[in-house]
């Protein structure tokens, strides 16, 4: 049996989710708790917020990328060695991704889709601004409008004064629902957000570790932790989530016979900074971009590599070189817009991408790492791998994406079905004519990306978890590489 959970979702966006879920881990973890911290769906911003609360790597569980059956693998895997698990919601309750053709009470990738698989509690922040009695029928609604959703309890945001609270509560007791907190309007809390949502932890620095610890005093003095605690349940039995394991069932899938993915003797304790030196060892040395400017990935990827036989250095483009040895390279998502300067002012890891790809290095780039592999970037100098500029668009492009590869590349073979999300307000302008990465259709069909020899980039952020056969071929390419 694996750690109960509790579910901190909301009526809709903005009502406070993150606030309440960041506050709840670190006032549990100060409770003396280990507390697992998750995030439904693909944001990669409030995990990192959660990890500094929580002292270990926020999760995602998302059901689209990875598949329903791995949300609780994945699930137990995060949560070993911890005795509760606090999971924030995305958007609405019931708000997923929007298939026309699925007519179910409860939407794929929701947070009601995630709190049914984990058989785990909803307590729901509602925003107290401009609500009365009537609340009463907006949680009447929550609770009823599906079964399979087990709504635990409420906790009232941003409340207006002493009177407003009693309000609010006698709403809550008409239907049944015990209110666990009641926070006061708190404007100085808010954390610096940008086009695509809150500036990174990792960004946002000092002031980022300054708010958990604000959200956190917060929680403690507003919300009963006991009855928390209390109501957390689940019924999460069966496999734990295992990267070896996974990349020994792609190999056979892709074979049709047994195969072993590694030699079983990798782990975490082979993954190092770049500044703290290179690991020594035979296996091949993936370069993973970290800093500022590259924030966006899972915990998942690195325990892939690792699993598969790589040895991890994390590096930050706005001041490192290339780790020497590197034998394959990531660039996953982040805001390379916010940081072009200084990337393009460090030429000599500019200089050494661009060599590196000529020479057939094994690169995946996400979305920033797309853009960085560019000629420019708002004007910046990037790499010029790619035949394209990159500057900052008029709309925020946001989405699930059914893809398919278009060619055959160092993560996968042409034909291969992906599922991926968009999250970018950038685009592409006077690009060349390289093989697109990926094909897709939504109301028209959609050519994206670049495959240029052992370069994969595309704005399409992939979960590794969900796809440990990409993982596995990349790490045999950077391995003849290497050799």
């Amino acid at each position: 049996m694996s750690a109960p959970a509790v579910v901190i979702a909301a009526p809709a966006s903005g009502s406070g989710k993150t606030t309440l879920a960041t506050g709840l881990i670190g006032a549990l973890r100060r409770a003396g708790h280990r507390v697992a911290p998750f995030k439904v769906g693909p944001d990669y911003i409030d995990p990192g917020y959660h990890g500094l609360a929580a002292g270990r790597p926020g999760r995602n569980l998302d059901p689209v990328l990875v598949g329903e059956d791995r949300v609780v693998p994945l699930y137990r895997h995060g949560a070993q060695g911890c005795d509760i698990a606090i999971v924030e919601g995305v958007m609405g309750l019931f708000d997923g991704r929007i298939d026309e053709n699925r007519s179910d009470a409860i939407a794929e990738g929701s947070t009601a889709q995630v709190a049914g698989l984990l058989g785990a509690p909803v307590v729901l922040v509602v925003d107290a601004r401009g609500h009365s009695q009537s609340l009463a029928a907006l949680l009447h609604g929550f609770a009823t409008y599906d079964s399979s959703v087990r709504l635990g309890g409420v906790i009232l945001n941003r409340v207006g004064s002493e009177r407003h609270e009693q309000v609010l509560r006698a709403a809550c007791d008409r239907v049944g629902l015990p209110v666990l907190g009641a926070l006061p309007r708190m404007a100085e809390l808010e954390v610096p957000s940008r086009h695509l949502g809150l500036i990174p932890a990792v960004e946002h620095g000092s002031a980022a570790t300054a708010a958990v610890d604000a959200m956190t005093e917060l929680v403690t003095a507003h919300v009963d932790l006991r009855a928390v605690v209390a109501l957390a349940g689940g019924s999460v039995l069966g496999a734990t989530w295992d990267p070896q394991v996974e990349l020994a069932a792609a190999a056979e899938h892709a074979t049709g016979g047994t195969s072993s993915a590694g030699d079983g003797s990798a782990d975490d304790t082979r993954a190092t900074d770049a500044r703290s030196g290179v690991v020594s060892g035979r296996d091949p040395l993936i370069a993973m971009a970290g800093g500022p400017a590259f924030t966006f990935g899972y915990a998942e990827h690195r325990e892939l590599l690792v699993a598969a036989g790589a040895r991890v250095v994390v590096f930050d483009p706005l001041s490192d070189e290339l780790p020497v040895g590197t034998a394959g390279l990531v660039l996953p998502g982040g805001f390379p817009e916010e940081h072009a300067g200084q990337l393009s002012a460090n030429e000599r890891l500019r200089t050494a991408v661009a060599e590196g790809a000529a020479r057939g290095l094994p690169i995946h780039a996400e979305c920033a790492g797309l853009l960085y592999l560019t000629r420019s970037l708002d004007g910046h100098q990037m790499a010029g791998v790619i035949d394209a500029d990159a500057e900052f668009g008029p709309r925020l492009t946001l989405g699930y994406r059914d893809a398919v590869a278009l060619h055959d590349s160092a993560l996968w073979r042409a034909g291969a079905r992906v599922r991926g999300h968009e999250f970018h307000r950038t685009r592409l302008a006077r690009a060349g004519a390289e093989n697109a990465a990926w094909g897709w259709r939504t109301t028209d069909s959609v050519a994206e990306g670049a495959v240029i020899r052992q370069v994969h980039a595309s704005y399409l952020h992939t979960h590794p978890a969900g796809n440990p056969d990409a993982i596995a071929r990349f790490v045999s390419a950077a391995r003849r590489f290497d050799h």
